[in-house]
Order: C-alpha cells, then sequence, then structure tokens
C-alpha cells in the first residue's frame, strides 16, 4: 500500500536528518542544547513538529532497539525460545544475554540503554516545546496535541522498555539541559510506572482511533496502541519483579488496582470494534514483511517500522528460518532455538499456530528442505522467502516490522485481568480465552478450560505461551507471575524425560518421540507454513505422524537427522552428552540464578559516564 511506503520512505528521511540534527548522546544522559536543536523553528510548525515525532520513532528501530536487541537476544531465555551459548562462554557476546550469563562489558546493553535514552531526550525535548509552540493554538492544536500524545506513548515506551529490564532506571521527564545535575540516581520504579501510566491516560485523549486516522495504519501510534501499552505497562506494575532492597521477587499489595487500569483499558479496545483477530494467524506475520498488507481485520495495533537500511534490524536475517545456500534466497535466518519441549506443546495436528512459530526444515541448494535436530528448530514468523529481498540483494537488511502488540495480546491481557478480579465487560474472561484458542484450533475441539481461578490462570498462561512463542513477551510474563524459575526448572525436568523417550514410563510426556528423523529432499515453494512442514519427504509419514511416531527401521538412501538423540543418550538411567541441557557454556539458560537473573546488570560505561551516581544491580560487580 502506498501508505505504507510512504511512512517508511518518510521515517528513513527523518533518520538521516536526524544524525545531523540530534545525534545519539555519547553519554545516556547528555543533553541536547535547545539552541543547537533551534527550538523556535523546530517546533515552529505542525510539519516541523511532525518530522521531529518522527525523529523519536527512530529511536524504536535499529540493532539496538527492536530490529535486534529488544526483539530476540534480550527478552529470549523463558520455556518458548532459548539461545544456545558456547563451552568457551564469553559474558561480553549477545548469547550470554540470553543464557543469563552478561556482564556489565556486554557491549549490546550499552547500546540499547544509551539508544533507548536517546529516544526519551528526544521526547522529553518535545513534550516541553510543542504545548510551547505558537502552533499549539488555534485550528492546528488539534494536530499539535496528537504529536505531544505520541511524544508521551514513545517515552513511555522507552521507560517501560528499561524498567522491565534493568529495573529502577534513572527517570528524568525535563530535557536534560534542564536538570540541576546530569548525574542522576537509580529512580523508585513504581513512581516511574506511576508517572507513565499517568502520560498514557493524557496521551489517550490527544490521539484518535483507527479508523480516525488512516494514514497512520499501525506503523504509528494510535488511541488501542496508547491503551494496550497502558494495559502492559499495568500489568507490569501490579506484577512481581526483583526488588532493590530485598533482592527477592515481590508485588505491592495495591496490585488489583493496576489490573482494574489494565482491564478498563482493554475493554475499551474491545468495545471500539477498532481492532479483531485476523482469520489467518500465519498472515499477522506476513503482513510485517511486505507493503502490502494482509491483515484488513487491523489485529496489528502498533508495530515498529523498518526500512532495510542502516538503521534496521536482523529479523528474517540472522532470526527465523533458516535458508543456507538456497539459490533464490540466498543465506539468511537462524537465530535463537525453539526449544524441544515448546515444539511439542503444542496439539498435534490441530493448533494451526505450530508451523507459524516453529520451523524444522532449512532451505539450502536446489531450494531443498533438509530437517532440522530437535535443537536447532528456528522461529517461523520471520522469513526471507517473505520479502523482497533475494539471493541477487546485495543488503544485509530486510525492512522487517516487529510486532509490539496485537490484538491478541489485548484479548489475553483482558482474560486475565478479568479472570484476576472476577468480573467482565464486553466479553467475559472465557470469551476472550476462546477467541484466540478458535482462531488456532479451527473446527478441531478446543481445550477444557477449568472454570476455578487457579485453574483458568494455568490454562491462560499457557495460551500466552503458544500464542506468542518469539515475540518477545514470555520472560517478561513469566517474571512478573513470579513463574520464571518454575518454568526454567520445569523444562530442565522435561528435557531428560524427552531424552529417554519410551525407556522411561509410564510417566514421561516424550514416549512417542523417535531417535532420528530419516528424510529425502523435498522442494521448498514458499507455500504457507502449514503446506511446507507437511510436504517435508521424512520417513514414517508426513511431520504430523513421523515427529509423533517411535521408530527403530533405518532406511537406506535417506539422510539421518539426530531429534531425540539429540537431546543425549539414556542407558541404565543414566543420561549422557546431554550438553543442550547440562554444558556450563551452552546448556539451556546455563548461567540462570533466581532473584538475580530477572535483572540485567547495568553497563560499565554508564556507571562511569554517570560517576557512579547510578547503582549497579544485585548480584553484578560494577
Amino acid at each position: 500500500m502506498k501508505t505504507i511506503n510512504n511512512l517508511k520512505k518518510l521515517y528513513l528521511l527523518i533518520a538521516i536528518a536526524s544524525v545531523a540534527t540530534m545525534a545519539s548522546c555519547k553519554k545516556f544522559l547528555d543533553f541536547q542544547s535547545p539552541s543547537a536543536l533551534n527550538i523556535e523553528q523546530t517546533f515552529a510548525t505542525t510539519d516541523n513538529t511532525g518530522n521531529e515525532i518522527l525523529s523519536i520513532y527512530n529511536k524504536a528501530a535499529g540493532r539496538a532497539g527492536f530490529g535486534s536487541n529488544l526483539a530476540y537476544v534480550i527478552p529470549v531465555g523463558a520455556d518458548d525460545f532459548s539461545a544456545q551459548g558456547n563451552s568457551s562462554f564469553d559474558p561480553t557476546q549477545n548469547y550470554a544475554i540470553s543464557n543469563y550469563g552478561a556482564s556489565p562489558l556486554t557491549g549490546s546493553l550499552y547500546d540499547t540503554f544509551t539508544q533507548l535514552y536517546a529516544g526519551i531526550e528526544r521526547a522529553n525535548i518535545a513534550c516541553k516545546y510543542i504545548p510551547l509552540s505558537s502552533a499549539y493554538s488555534g485550528a492546528s492544536k488539534v494536530l499539535m496535541q496528537r504529536y505531544l500524545g505520541e511524544a508521551l506513548t514513545l517515552r513511555a515506551l522507552f521507560y517501560f522498555e528499561l524498567i522491565i529490564n534493568w529495573g529502577d532506571v534513572p527517570a528524568t521527564f525535563v530535557p536534560s539541559a534542564d536538570l540541576p545535575s546530569q548525574f542522576l540516581k537509580n529512580s523508585d520504579r513504581d513512581s516511574t510506572y506511576d508517572k507513565i501510566l499517568d502520560d498514557l491516560k493524557l496521551a489517550s485523549g490527544y490521539v484518535g482511533w483507527r479508523s480516525e486516522l488512516p494514514d497512520y495504519g499501525s506503523l504509528r501510534i494510535t488511541k488501542a496502541a496508547i491503551k494496550a501499552l497502558r494495559a502492559r505497562v499495568a500489568l507490569a506494575r501490579g506484577g512481581y519483579s526483583l526488588r532493590t532492597t530485598s533482592h527477592l521477587l515481590e508485588r505491592k499489595p495495591d496490585y488489583l488496582k493496576y489490573y482494574q487500569i489494565a482491564f478498563d483499558e482493554c475493554n475499551d479496545i474491545i468495545q471500539s470494534g477498532q481492532h479483531q483477530l485476523n482469520p489467518s494467524f500465519e498472515n499477522v506475520f506476513k503482513t510485517l514483511h511486505s507493503p502490502t498488507r494482509y491483515d484488513d481485520a487491523h489485529e496489528l495495533i502498533f508495530e515498529i517500522a523498518m526500512w532495510g537500511g542502516f538503521n534496521d534490524g536482523d529479523l528474517a536475517r540472522s532470526f527465523g528460518t533458516n535458508y543456507n545456500g538456497s539459490p533464490t534466497w540466498g543465506k539468511a535466518g537462524g537465530g535463537p532455538n525453539a526449544l524441544p519441549t515448546y515444539f511439542y506443546s503444542f496439539q498435534n495436528g490441530t493448533d494451526s499456530r505450530r508451523d507459524v512459530t516453529v520451523c524444522t526444515y532449512t532451505v539450502g541448494a536446489s531450494e531443498g528442505k533438509a530437517v532440522n535436530n530437535l535443537a536447532t528448530l528456528n522461529c517461523a514468523k520471520f522469513r526471507k522467502s517473505w520479502t523482497a529481498f533475494t539471493s541477487a540483494s546485495t543488503l544485509l537488511t530486510y525492512g522487517v516490522n516487529w510486532p509490539v502488540v496485537r490484538y491478541a495480546d489485548v484479548l489475553l491481557m483482558y482474560a486475565e485481568v478479568a479472570n484476576e478480579l472476577q468480573t467482565s465487560g464486553a466479553i467475559t474472561a472465557l470469551q476472550a480465552l476462546q477467541l484466540v484458542q478458535k482462531r488456532a484450533y479451527g473446527s478441531n475441539p478446543l481445550p477444557v478450560t477449568p472454570s476455578d481461578h487457579d485453574g483458568f490462570f494455568t490454562a491462560l498462561t499457557q495460551e500466552r505461551l503458544l500464542e506468542f512463542g518469539g515475540e518477545g513477551l514470555r520472560k517478561y510474563d513469566l517474571i512478573r507471575w513470579n513463574l520464571l524459575t518454575t518454568k526454567i526448572n520445569d523444562v530442565r525436568a522435561r528435557l531428560p524425560f524427552l531424552a529417554a523417550g519410551a525407556a522411561i514410563t509410564p510417566s514421561n510426556p516424550y514416549p512417542f518421540a523417535p531417535d532420528y528423523i530419516y528424510y529425502l529432499p523435498s522442494t521448498f515453494g514458499n507455500r504457507d507454513c502449514t503446506t511446507e512442514e507437511s510436504t517435508q519427504n521424512i520417513y514414517g509419514g508426513i511431520n504430523n505422524v513421523a515427529y509423533y511416531t517411535a521408530n527403530t527401521a533405518v532406511p537406506g538412501g535417506y539422510t539421518r537427522i539426530y531429534w531425540r538423540k539429540q537431546m543425549g543418550t539414556w542407558t541404565a538411567g543414566v543420561l549422557t552428552g546431554a550438553d543442550f541441557l547440562n554444558d556450563p557454556g551452552k546448556g539451556y539458560v546455563c548461567k540462570f540464578q533466581p532473584n538475580k537473573s530477572e535483572l540485567l546488570p547495568y553497563p560499565s560505561k554508564v556507571i562511569i559516564e554517570n560517576r557512579g551516581a547510578v547503582q549497579q544491580n544485585f548480584g553484578y560487580t560494577q
């Protein structure tokens, strides 16, 4: 669509211009001189102000933003996707972040931390000077208020990402030039949360619904995006987090107050009728890859726009379905892998999300599909073959957008808080949950959902796992529920059962898993995900049979791939060769420590540049 293309082109132009006019801070709290920005001119007209707002959006994109680090480097390490480390573990590498072994010297943490604050500084300037502008009056006031609402929301998004990853981060809501000191101490996260919740409430009154802003699409903030983000922030504020003083995961006694905020915001979105579920789960993610929109239902409420340029990211290039020597698509994909236990969490043959979420093959020479081993299953939601880039392209970035919030998330947040508050609004908690399930299961029977509070909550946590795999939400869900340690331990307990197969009965949930998968090459045709999975030439039947049937046959002429055996060897009650589970450098979340790993270390450069005013998080050295 022309609107989408034009927005992306405009973002690129603004990004280029902003390098000269508003460069990223050398230090995370370095100030931008108002005189250097020519404030009077910058906010004098609606056009100039609009361009300045786009420069704030720019700080959400790129590898340090949602193009990589905030998408799949920092958020992974739960019970859906993980990134394998290295036997000679290096705490400065990205895989260390995903395995809870990052150090204050990990460069990507500094990049992300400072980029978020650069966005906050831009937003602070806009929030101060827009109301002071001569254009903030008369016929142009409504538009200027909309821009103010966007700036308030982006600032809230940046602070939210900082808090869920670092905790009590320094917070300022005025331009750095107005501060008496550039060296700020840690701020209480609850106070910062309360401030951005207030800001989001204000912003929602300034920005219209999707239908009132047709040029915005889902690439810019609309009322539903603000309300959905406010619900997400409220759930974090009302949930558990690792506290600075006690070094324990705790939540405050007034948490139901924040659940009520989340309920009200989600209920408003549902009642608005502005957004629905896309009938096709796959098309939600295809839409992120192309100017062609496959989301007439507007399930995508807000996405971070990339543009295949210098400030893009690595979605589909370093995270997604694997292409290795494909004549058409070249080399792309890989990244964090779906856990074997996650793959087997989906109901076989009935849950349509499995094949869109987890890819079991690599596309190689002659467009042949080769089966991956059980430890290297890729995220299928991001695919180079859904973009316009082929092996002939010299670009290493593909302009794939990141989904910040979908309507499915609104429904499941609503179901969660309606259950917690034991209330209902536009629909019941069960109806909200089942809307998501019906899209997933189609005409197949839905899972039975318990009606009691605890049983419903357990079903809800499982549904969020299946719906949002690879979308950067799961770790933070588990933390706010105080379930991260529990779920990590559950995976660790299940992996030996998977390695043992039928050798352990009757309590083994995976007695059916085959030792190996045998396959012949099959051709990748860039068809829908389920078709590509089911047309692999696997000995023993289609994927829904072969991956779920233990076999001892050794067919001639087939390529053998380790499947259950990839998890280790179970002999006489002893598990050996289980590097995926037990290796101290590359085992599953090998450096995780409860009551420490829930927060990241502050980068050393931040502490040094801030003259020690920022205190390091518990358990980390300076």
